[in-house]
């Protein structure tokens, strides 16, 4: 009899458990896409928020010092300190290793360049870069934590040291391109401290390693004024002044650029590790900051400074918290429009059922069999609306995700399906069903039997 009054009430009340049903679809649908986004909005805004460039730097300890004789700063302008390339593998083993998402090492020169061997040379600054690197599964380099650099041509490829006689590639920055004139195919000239200028017998005035120009950039910055080459040829420049098939090439680097996952930073995050109990230090070592993270490249990295940017880091977490704080309160109004939507629903349901309720009590039903007949229709309708609202939010977080973040990316069927939310979901459409219903049924168990069937004699 229970399943046959069950089935008769979805029968007989098609519209008021489709507009019940519609509410709480729509509801679980807009939770769903919410939570979707949610869960992997992080790291979409930490994509995003890469067009400002690495949120870590690790620079030399040693230039943190302050070098003065007769209180005069004698400390050369470039540092005078280095850090070495092949230390970087350690960064594979620190606790947050596969949060690191990019690693952009450099090396600055102080040059001086033409583009003709008679001509004057111009001082500027040559700068090493990793442009296509394999760092572990990683593609890295610098047009990777650049992204707004805009190349003309392409960059440029290491030196093999083949021949001394090649001239290695060279990516010139748009405002010195201008100054020396020069466009792609162009060979332009370069001398650094290891290579002075020197007369030699048919080459010129100046004892000059050749680069041919690849390609031009223009970054809006420095940058537009200087030379970028591969990072083993500006190494073989600050051993031998240029191109050398002999001799071991230093692995100095000068600064690194390191792009990560991290935690947006709060009260807990900014508490200095050293004040802190073992139990806190653990806990903060072991969530995503960007300090904790600093801290544990300068542990792997020996003679090394490692810092956040905090203009990346701050504007990363401002923007996750009020996105946040937006999905959540959309989430929230969803729920409890269809929490009143089902409880109207269902006070119609009730207000129309009144004679078989009174019928029912002077049949002998108990209050609980029959508050058990209302919630199970209410149950089993959030489920089944709750499942499809889950898949069609689904669907729509993975639309919103492709459009608002990713442009024209294709949308995959592991962005859309999310098999955690599923029972979240679920769980969430019973509770507010059930939530917005029980009014009604408290109602409907309150109504008198004898003065329900008289009033409908």
């Amino acid at each position: 009899m229970f399943y046959r009054l069950l089935l008769e009430s979805f029968r007989r009340q098609r519209r008021r458990k489709l507009l019940a049903g519609v509410a709480i679809l729509l509801g679980t649908t807009a939770v769903t896409a919410m939570l979707a986004l949610a869960t992997t909005i992080g790291d979409r805004i930490h994509t995003e928020l890469a067009v400002y460039g690495a949120n870590i730097v690790v620079f030399p300890k040693a230039e943190l010092l302050d070098v003065k004789v007769g209180g005069v700063d004698v400390k050369p302008a470039t540092g005078g300190a280095y850090l070495h390339a092949g230390d970087l593998e350690k960064l594979k083993g620190i606790f947050w290793a596969n949060n690191i998402t990019g690693v952009s090492p450099e090396l600055a020169l102080n040059v001086k360049v033409s583009k003709d061997v008679t001509a004057p040379l111009i001082p500027l600054q040559m700068t090493g870069y990793w442009f296509d690197h394999a760092f572990g599964s990683l593609k890295t380099g610098a047009p990777m934590l650049h992204p707004w650099w805009k190349l003309t041509g392409k960059w440029p490829v290491a030196y093999d040291g083949s021949s001394v006689s090649e001239a290695g590639d060279a990516v010139l920055g748009a405002h010195l391109a201008q100054t020396l004139q020069a466009k792609i195919g162009d060979t332009v000239y370069f001398e650094s401290a290891k290579n002075p200028s020197a007369t030699v017998s048919g080459v010129g005035p100046h004892f000059a390693p050749r680069m041919k120009v690849v390609g031009i950039v223009s970054t809006g910055d420095a940058t537009d004024n200087s030379i970028l080459v591969p990072l083993e040829n500006a190494q073989q420049t600050l051993a031998f002044g240029g191109p050398s098939t002999s001799g071991t090439v230093p692995d100095a680097i000068s600064r690194v650029d390191i792009s990560a996952r991290t935690k947006p930073e709060d009260a807990f995050a900014r508490r200095d590790p050293q004040s802190l109990s073992k139990k806190d230090y653990d806990v903060w070592y072991c969530r995503p900051y960007a300090n904790s993270i600093a801290l544990q490249i300068r542990e792997a990295i020996p003679g090394s400074q490692a810092e956040q940017v905090r203009r990346v880091e701050q504007s990363e977490g401002t923007v996750l918290e009020r996105i946040s704080g937006l999905m959540w309160l959309i989430s929230a109004a969803a729920l409890l429009a269809a929490g009143f939507a089902v409880s109207a629903a269902m006070a119609t349901a009730i207000l129309e059922r009144r004679v078989e309720i009174g019928l029912m009590r002077s049949l002998g039903a108990s209050r609980s069999a029959i508050a058990l007949l209302f919630y199970t229709e209410t149950g089993l309708l959030a489920v089944f609306a709750g499942v499809i609202g889950y898949l069609i939010g689904s669907g729509l977080a993975a639309f919103l995700g492709a459009r608002i973040f990713a442009g024209d990316a294709p949308v995959t069927l592991a962005t859309v399906w999310n098999p955690v939310l599923l029972p979240v979901v679920v769980g969430l459409a019973l509770l507010v069903a059930l939530a917005g219903s029980t009014p009604s049924i408290r109602t409907a168990l309150r109504l008198d039997p004898s003065t329900t069937l008289r009033a409908s004699a």
